[in-house]
């Protein structure tokens, strides 16, 4: 892949996912942020993989092993199996496959990612942060609503 070919596989990095690592511009799909995630670990962007992922995750994640996943893997490409961006008003699903070489083999990461809708920008959902949330309290994408009303079937 050429230099300037963006990891994602929708043209020039510098019009595709740079303007989104960049903030220059904000992912106006699900799909769109995951793309550009799935970017961020090619380039090795943490700092965009942390603001991208629901503001209430953020400070739950585990930034270095985060770091050393995307340094210690060749990113080959991505592929969108599917994209539901309308899961209601304001969540959205990707299923998508990341392939990528660890040094010794290659792997495809599958799975199907949720993602919320907050204050016209777009978040992932982070399965994996281990936070300990009632479904009584505030929810973690910051809508307001209380985690079992918002992104508690999604998590």
């Amino acid at each position: 892949m050429p230099e300037t070919s963006c990891p994602c596989g929708q043209g020039e990095y510098a019009q595709c996912c740079q303007p989104l690592h960049t903030v220059q511009a904000k992912a106006q799909s699900a799909e769109q942020l995951m793309r550009s995630r799935y970017s961020a670990f090619a380039r090795h962007e943490i700092d965009y993989i942390v603001q991208t992922t629901a503001l209430g995750q953020q400070q739950a994640l585990d930034v270095p092993a985060i770091a050393n996943w995307s340094k210690s893997n060749q990113w080959l490409r991505l592929e969108v199996v599917q994209a539901d961006e309308n899961l209601d008003k304001t969540h959205a699903q990707v299923e998508f496959k990341a392939h990528y070489h660890d040094g010794k083999q290659a792997h495809v990461h599958h799975e199907v990612s949720h993602f919320v809708k907050q204050n016209g920008a777009w978040f992932f959902l982070d399965p994996t942060t281990g936070l300990q949330i009632t479904m009584k309290q505030p929810c973690i994408c910051g809508s307001g609503k209380k985690f079992k009303q918002c992104c508690a079937q999604y998590l």
